[in-house]
């Protein structure tokens, strides 16, 4: 008499990678979407004066945070301490970064009650105070770092909130694929006591 043996249940487990696959997916894709869909809406310009006679406005999305890529359309206006008047004057994309933006035209010494007003992708408004000098060249200073020693450079942490939400992300992608290693090992476990009996 032959002993019949079970065939190994392939199809669900197939079936249920094919599932956990397509979970994973989705997740990666819905967990990556917040930030790409987030952009649109309010932005909000942060003006600085440059030391000299330049004016910086940094263009970011109010609501994230994150660098406006699109075409800044705004002008600068300043009015002096004395009541002198400049501008409007056009601002332009600068090179050092895609969300930095100066003024077509340099400010003339003096201090300055500057106001950047952008219309395009949104409509904005920021006002600051601004001294315009001429930059002097600093002197040259002994440096006071012993031969071999290691030059020590200040790091500053930017835009904390995107490092706490990727580690939030990362920690869901973890949970789930834990989740699912420990589902596949749960049914090839069911699977082999089927075969034995």
């Amino acid at each position: 008499m032959k002993i019949l043996k079970k065939a190994p249940a392939k199809a669900p487990m197939r079936a249920l990678s094919y599932a956990l696959t397509a979970l994973l997916a989705g997740l990666v894709l819905v967990l990556g979407a917040p930030a790409a869909s987030a952009h649109g809406g309010a932005i909000e310009l942060q003006v600085t004066g440059d030391g000299g006679h330049d004016v910086n406005v940094l263009v970011t999305w109010k609501k994230d945070h994150h660098p406006v890529t699109d075409i800044v359309a705004a002008t600068l206006t300043a009015t002096s301490s004395d009541g002198r008047t400049f501008g409007p004057v056009q601002l332009k994309s600068a090179p050092e970064g895609q969300n930095l933006y100066h003024s077509e035209q340099p400010l003339p010494a003096g201090d300055w009650k500057v106001t950047v007003t952008a219309t395009e992708p949104a409509k904005a408004k920021a006002t600051t105070e601004v001294s315009a000098r001429d930059i002097a060249a600093p002197a040259p200073q002994a440096a006071n770092v012993l031969p071999g020693a290691p030059a020590v450079t200040a790091t500053t942490a930017t835009d904390d909130g995107s490092v706490l939400g990727m580690l939030v992300k990362v920690a869901v992608i973890a949970l789930v694929a834990a989740l699912a290693l420990v589902a596949l090992v749960f049914l090839a476990r069911r699977n082999r006591l089927d075969l034995r009996r």
